[in-house]
Order: structure tokens, then C-alpha cells, then sequence
């Protein structure tokens, strides 16, 4: 069995590559809440805004050079990596993202317990061969990973029928929702708008996330005509940098969406056809439009990357995210701390973060831009309906997705991995010994070929629950292979375990 040693709280090696957008965001909220618990967390990246915060929130920050895409400088980052766990001696390694967790387990090999989190399946993000070698090697390394956790069951299911196999984890994704309070700032926000030029009435529609084409902002720029159609004051705000900058500003420009003079509709734009039928929305106030014979203003702004997204989730009426896919995206649930309304494409995770009462106007079909369109307009336009979802989208993110109740749940992966799972508040079932006598003889599951076993862990909420009361198992450790859960309560994040054996 492999245990820190007696007396001291466990040591995780983060490693984590990239070291932007949402899974930077992700393992800077898990450090910060892990210490807070007392925990011993290093992080290995590359040098730069990652790793200064994570130094200064106090964790020990290993430099490991390493690019976001496999390539061939792949032998010398495992070797890097080798000589950073030497020198750390981890209990636990937990490896953030594909590349991460390829070179993680390359360098560990099973011989120290590694929990791998995909942030959405390396094999949904390439095709052809690409696609074939990235499922391959999922596949392969199922036998170095001592637990995969995914964000989403939809995303669990995504790999299981993908043939991936091994002990399995769901913990939504969760966001200090403190920090995205929607009553905050208000001067902030009026200035953030008018150092823009959006009007402080005019529907403003933000989009947060990396400039690539996972995010999707090609197909909101292709459904922005036909909302302008029925509310010509709207503006679109893109937050973020990424590879596809360059391409999305030149889309935007043969658009006529970047400003100078008014553009005609052409054939093959977006345009009234394509969003929902009903007359035009009423004008702004005076001062919110251009002037007659003045160049109409860009309705689509590129701000790029910012510090801190929280002042345009409050300044928007509405948050867009069209992804093509993810795990569970951060940035809806951001916008919900924030008390605004989102509208999401129904990829994995999409609607187990969204509250029941959001699914039928906030979620529609990837790459769609007439559904899109539609969505946004009906939303743009009917301002009590937005307040009512945003009231209600903040409440389902303080009880649903707070990072504290993530950072629990992730904590007790590693207590259940380390055989120091806590005795009461939690009701587990283990394998036998599931890392063997020995912590350098590779982890191997205790199960026999082709058994198959379910288990579910219910964490009790630990900021609210009575710890004297244990939870008792849900109806998912009853589940078939690849069956969704259960309903559960959402009242704090509820991690689910499937253990399978990793033997063909």
C-alpha cells in the first residue's frame, strides 16, 4: 500500500499542460482549495502566469518545459518529468489534460497512484490517424491509471464506449462563486462597457473562451447577422486569445461585423431566415445606434485575453458558448455564478451543468447557427425571462458547482486511492489492496478478467452535512456497464465511481 508517511497529510504532483483557459483555471481553483485543506501540492508546468500564481497562492512550483502537443521533443519532457518526481517523491500524481497525462504516465509507469482528468477526450479534438493514435494510446495507458476522473458522466460514457477502460470518477467541475458575484462593480461595468463603445443599453452577448475551434465562435459569428436582423444595437463581445484569432477576425470582417461603413446583406450570410420568425425587437435608446450618415460601429468586438473575465460576465446580458465539444465547460458556469443567463451547444456536459429549469432555452444543437440564433434573440428580447434564469442559474451554481465541494471530492479520490478514505460522512467500497503490498510494483485492480464492478461514492456537502451521518450507496452501483446514473441530489457534488478491470 502506498502511504504518505504517518502523521502527514498526502503530497500531489499536479501536472498540467496547457497552461491556459480552462483546465489552468481548474487546477489553480483545486491547488488554492487543497492547501487550504492542509494538503502538500506541487505543480509541474511550463514557466509563466500559471506557475506565478500557483507560487504565490504557496504551492511548490516545478518547472517542466513542455509544449501543449505531443511532438518530438515528447522523450525529453518525460524525462524532465521523471527527475521532477524523483526529487518531489509524490503520494499521488494527478495529471490535467492529454498531453499531461500522456507524459505523466509515460514517466510513472503505475508505480505511484495517478489520477488522469481528460478536460474533455484528446480523441474528440483530432481526426484520421491522429484520432486513431490518440484513442489507441487512452486505451493503453487505462493500465497506469489508478483512477480516470471526468467532469461529466457524458463524458465517462463518451470513453467507455470508446473502449477506455479502468476505475472511473465523475466531479462536475465546480467555480468560486464568490468571486462572480453579479451585484459587484457596477461602476466597473459601465466603464468596461464605454471604454468599448457599447452603449450602457444595448444587448450586449459575451463569449468566453480560447480563440480555436473547439470553442465554436466561427458558428456564432455565422448566427450573429440574423440576430442583428431583429435587434441592430446588439453587440458581441469575443474574451480570449487562441490560434484561430486571425481567422475569426477576417470571417468577422467579410461579415461587415468589425465596423466602417453599413454593410448590405449578401447572399450566403446568415440572415432574417435563419432566426426566429416574429417582428423585429424595439430600438434602443437614443444614442445606442449610429447616427444617420455616420459608419455604422462594429457589433462584434475581439478584446483578447483578460485577467479576469468576471467584469463581462457581469456586463452582458447574455453568455454564449457554441463548443463543438468539452467535458464541462467552465465559462457557463461562470456567467450563472454571475447571475447571467446562458445560452450552450448540447455537447458533453452541457446539460448536467445546466439547472432543469435553463434546458429549454438555453441549450441547442452544435454547429447550428439558425438554433443559435433563435436562442439568442428570444433571450435578448424578453429581459424577465433573462433575470428569472440568471436567478435561478446562480442559485444551482452555489449548490451544484462550488469549487470547495470539487476539491473535497478530489481529495477523497486520493484518500480512497491511498486507503486513508474518511470513515464517516462517506460510504465507499474498495478493492482489496487496489495498489498492491509493494508501491513500486505497477497498480494493477485486484478484480478478476472480465469482472466488472460499480460502486457509488456519495461525499457528504462538507460546508452543510453532518458528518455523523453516512450516506449509503445510490442506485448507480446497481447500474449495467455504460448506464447513466441514477438521479441524485445536487445539493453538493456527488462523485460517482465505476471500477472495472482493465484487462481486455
Amino acid at each position: 500500500m502506498h502511504l504518505p508517511p504517518t502523521g502527514l497529510p498526502p503530497r500531489v504532483l499536479h501536472i498540467t499542460q496547457p497552461v491556459d483557459g480552462g483546465v489552468a483555471r481548474v487546477v489553480t481553483d483545486v491547488t488554492r482549495a487543497q492547501l487550504a485543506a492542509g494538503l502538500r501540492v506541487a505543480v509541474a508546468c511550463p514557466d509563466g502566469p500559471l506557475a506565478d500564481r500557483l507560487r504565490s497562492l504557496g504551492a511548490d512550483v516545478r518547472h517542466w518545459p513542455a509544449t501543449r502537443s505531443p511532438g518530438p521533443s515528447l522523450l525529453s519532457e518525460v524525462r524532465r518529468l521523471a527527475r521532477v518526481l524523483a526529487d518531489v517523491r509524490p503520494d499521488v500524481v494527478h495529471a490535467h489534460s492529454a498531453k499531461a497525462g500522456l507524459a505523466g504516465r509515460l514517466a510513472v509507469r503505475g508505480r505511484i497512484p495517478t489520477v488522469f482528468q481528460p478536460h474533455a477526450w484528446s480523441f474528440e479534438a483530432v481526426g484520421g490517424v491522429a484520432a486513431v493514435l490518440a484513442l489507441g494510446w487512452e486505451r493503453w495507458a487505462a493500465r497506469w491509471t489508478a483512477r480516470t476522473v471526468c467532469v461529466s458522466e457524458a463524458e465517462r460514457l463518451r470513453g467507455v464506449r470508446a473502449g477506455v477502460r479502468g476505475p472511473w470518477t465523475v466531479i462536475p467541475n465546480g467555480i468560486d462563486p464568490d468571486r462572480f458575484r453579479a451585484d459587484a462593480g457596477s461602476d466597473t461595468v459601465r466603464g468596461v462597457r464605454l471604454r468599448h463603445g457599447v452603449g450602457p443599453h444595448a444587448p450586449l452577448v459575451v463569449c468566453v473562451g480560447r480563440l480555436c475551434r473547439q470553442k465554436g465562435q466561427d458558428v456564432l459569428l455565422s448566427a450573429w447577422n440574423a440576430v442583428l436582423a431583429r435587434m441592430p444595437d446588439a453587440r458581441l463581445v469575443l474574451v480570449g486569445d487562441g490560434p484561430d484569432r486571425t481567422r475569426l477576425t477576417e470571417r468577422a470582417s467579410a461579415y461587415g461585423l468589425l465596423g466602417g461603413a453599413a454593410a448590405p446583406h449578401r447572399a450566403g450570410d446568415p440572415g432574417p431566415a435563419s432566426g426566429p420568425s416574429g417582428p423585429p425587437g424595439p430600438p434602443g435608446p437614443p444614442g445606442d445606434g449610429p447616427d444617420p450618415g455616420e459608419d455604422a460601429p462594429a457589433s462584434v468586438l475581439f478584446v483578447g485575453a483578460v485577467a479576469d473575465a468576471a467584469v463581462w460576465y457581469r456586463a452582458a446580458d447574455l453568455v454564449v458558448l457554441p463548443s463543438r465539444w468539452e467535458g464541462m465547460a467552465l465559462a457557463p458556469l461562470e456567467a450563472m455564478a454571475s447571475g447571467r443567463p446562458v445560452v450552450v451547444t448540447d455537447v458533453d456536459g452541457a446539460r448536467e451543468g445546466l439547472p432543469p429549469a435553463l434546458l429549454p432555452h438555453c441549450l441547442v444543437p452544435p454547429e447550428d447557427p439558425s438554433a443559435l440564433a433563435a436562442a439568442v434573440t428570444a433571450l435578448l428580447r424578453d429581459a424577465p425571462l433573462c433575470t428569472s434564469l440568471g436567478r435561478r442559474g446562480r442559485a444551482h451554481i452555489r449548490s451544484a458547482h462550488d469549487v470547495r465541494h470539487t476539491a473535497a471530492a478530489v481529495t477523497a479520490v486520493y484518500g480512497d486511492l491511498l486507503g486513508t478514505a474518511p470513515t464517516t460522512g462517506t460510504y465507499a467500497l474498495h478493492d482489496d489492496d487496489p495498489l498492491g503490498a509493494d508501491p513500486a510494483t505497477p497498480h494493477r485492480p485486484s478484480a478478476a478478467p472480465h469482472d466488472v464492478q460499480h460502486t457509488a461514492t456519495v461525499c457528504t456537502d462538507p460546508l452543510r452535512a453532518d458528518p455523523a451521518t453516512p450516506h449509503r450507496p445510490s442506485a448507480a452501483a446497481r447500474l449495467l456497464p455504460g448506464d447513466r446514473p441514477a438521479a441524485v441530489d445536487r445539493s453538493a457534488v456527488v462523485p460517482l465511481e465505476y471500477r472495472e478491470s482493465t484487462h481486455p
